[in-house]
């Protein structure tokens, strides 16, 4: 005879995780998450796999991915699939993201330090200029 599960409730998930209860509902909501029961007095209550989903939303939270595209990931492994050719691909679209982003900021910064190198060789300042640094007119 198998051992029944202890459900947890969500103030104990949320203690043992430390993610706010306010977070963990909002993760419900969202559909990252499912109660497997409630109290009669409403609370929720989660089996043990609940940690394993948080540890997973946080951690690919933490690698940029969104709260739907982790959904989606989810959704994938619940239909019994590992997700692995999905997350690479998501993983891949953010490397790309992050390259364009670092070309971007790299011509700002270049931007930034050309205004800065030359701006004190201005003789006259127009009188309506407010800063000759950011409106060389």
């Amino acid at each position: 005879m198998l051992a029944q599960e202890t459900l947890k409730q969500i103030g104990l998930v949320a203690k043992e995780s430390g993610i706010a209860i306010k977070t963990i509902r909002y993760y419900e909501e969202l559909g990252l998450l499912k109660a497997s029961d409630r109290t009669e007095g409403g609370f929720r209550l989660f089996n043990s796999n609940v940690f394993a989903r948080l540890s997973f939303i946080k951690r690919a939270q933490s690698l940029g991915l969104s709260l739907l595209e982790i959904k989606e990931l989810l959704d994938v492994h619940d239909q019994g699939d590992l997700p692995c050719d999905h997350i690479k691909a998501k993983l891949n679209d953010k490397i790309a993201a992050i390259a364009y982003q670092i070309e971007q900021l790299q011509v700002l910064k270049l931007e930034l330090e050309g205004l800065l190198s030359g701006w004190e060789s201005v003789s006259e300042i127009p009188e309506n200029t407010i800063c000759p640094i950011i409106d060389p007119t």
